[in-house]
């Protein structure tokens, strides 16, 4: 199952979940509970913290949800905040960092990478927790629209289109889609 955030990033080949952790989370369970998958892909953009340059793809299982506040000391957590995917074949080093927030100061932004936090995606966090919770293997694959910067909405929105069409001949290549324009024959 390929399934996508929705508003600006949706896809025809792609189940549209909804935009940030709640909505992500309730939506995913209940397509998980009506018809549970053998795997979950998510697609979508991420903002880097700096390793990952504009337009990279970036492939992982590996979530976690360190809010802003966590890094100043102002806050802890009893949750696991940090998920990793257990089959190896879905492995990636890179972790996905999710908040219902974009990061926009890029101090803060930079000290993700000292706990090994690559990139940001508002729903990605959800997306394998849930996976977990129905024991299904989880993917995201990612395109890096800006920077965890003050300018991250504006280049965001400046490099959507070019991202959203980078990721989908990503998706064509890897042959996890079929290319746009191919018409499909009947088997004789």
């Amino acid at each position: 199952m390929i399934v996508c955030a929705g508003q600006s990033e949706t896809f025809p080949f792609a189940t549209t979940i909804g935009v940030g952790l709640i909505e992500s989370a309730m939506n995913l369970t209940r397509l998980c509970l009506f018809d549970k998958p053998d795997y979950i892909l998510f697609i979508g953009s991420a903002g880097s913290y700096g390793n990952h340059n504009l337009f990279d793809i970036v492939e992982s299982s590996n979530a976690s949800n360190l809010e802003l506040s966590f890094l100043d000391n102002n806050s802890y957590t009893p949750i696991d905040n940090v998920l990793r995917c257990d089959d190896p074949k879905f492995q990636s080093e890179t972790i996905v960092n999710s908040s219902n927030y974009i990061t926009t100061n890029e101090t803060l932004g930079n000290e993700y990478l000292q706990y090994g936090i690559g990139i940001e995606n508002m729903e990605f966090f959800s997306v394998v927790r849930v996976a977990q919770e129905f024991d299904i293997d989880v993917k995201g694959i990612f395109v890096v629209t800006n920077y965890t910067n003050k300018d991250a909405h504006k280049d965001f929105i400046s490099n959507h289109s070019d991202s959203m069409d980078k990721l989908v001949k990503h998706l064509e290549n890897k042959k996890m889609i079929v290319p746009r324009g191919t018409t499909l024959k009947k088997s004789e």
